[in-house]
């Protein structure tokens, strides 16, 4: 969830205070909700959806504050299956070269410190799919080379989007997605770190995983999770 919240205080005289959440993007800024009371505290809470987005709080005598933007990544929404028992863009580049195994060695890596995560919850290990890992390295590669950090594409695709053009099919998808990290081993852990990103490496009922790491120009890496059940 996004939350936000806004209170007067120290003052002696009522007004109306309103408080609105707005998603920053180019052009004039969207209210994606709003809420007013004369009660001197508000809050709001919305389902997360990623992007940039701040509070903005006006107690109508002509006071008005604003937050700092604060940029949200979020985990893809899925749908909860059952559980069972246990080419590339410039200046984007693959990590490492791709070996003739599914992905390279730094995203094979990642896969198998997900197993071994997954294994400590009775969860079945997760197969490295040549399609799943197509459609992570190829959204990896897009944030890098045009400088963006969503699960959505710049070109309106999202998640399932991406994995359906590679020809795979499956019954519940989900994604995790991380910047900056420069291991397996630490990008892996901060998704654990994180309860979103944990419950998708987590849900038992996923049984394929794609896996891409890419850098920028910087040499920053971008990296994605796919899962998907079948």
């Amino acid at each position: 969830m996004i939350e936000a919240s806004a209170a007067r205080r120290e003052c002696v005289r009522p007004a109306l205070l309103r408080l609105r959440v707005k998603r920053a993007v180019p052009g004039n800024d969207p209210v994606v909700k709003s809420g007013a009371t004369r009660d001197d505290r508000i809050g709001l809470r919305l389902p997360c959806k990623p992007g940039t987005y701040y509070a903005v709080a006006t107690d109508y005598l002509g006071r008005t504050v604003t937050s700092k933007a604060v940029r949200l990544t979020c985990p893809a929404p899925t749908p909860t299956p059952k559980p069972t028992p246990a080419s590339t863009p410039s200046p984007a580049a693959s990590a490492e070269r791709p070996s003739p195994a599914v992905g390279t060695s730094v995203e094979n890596e990642v896969v198998r410190l997900t197993n071994a995560e997954r294994a400590k919850g009775g969860c079945r290990p997760l197969t490295h799919d040549a399609r799943l890992r197509r459609a992570a390295f190829g959204h990896s590669a897009d944030m890098a080379k045009n400088d963006y950090f969503e699960h959505d594409s710049q070109d309106g695709r999202d998640l399932v989007d991406r994995i359906r053009a590679t020809g795979f099919t499956g019954s519940a998808w989900a994604e995790n997605i991380a910047m900056g990290q420069r291991t397996a081993a630490e990008v892996v852990k901060g998704w654990m770190r994180s309860a979103g990103h944990r419950q998708n490496i987590m849900n038992c009922a996923y049984t394929h995983i794609g896996v891409g790491a890419a850098k920028d120009a910087q040499g920053q890496i971008y990296w994605t999770q796919d899962f998907a059940a079948r």
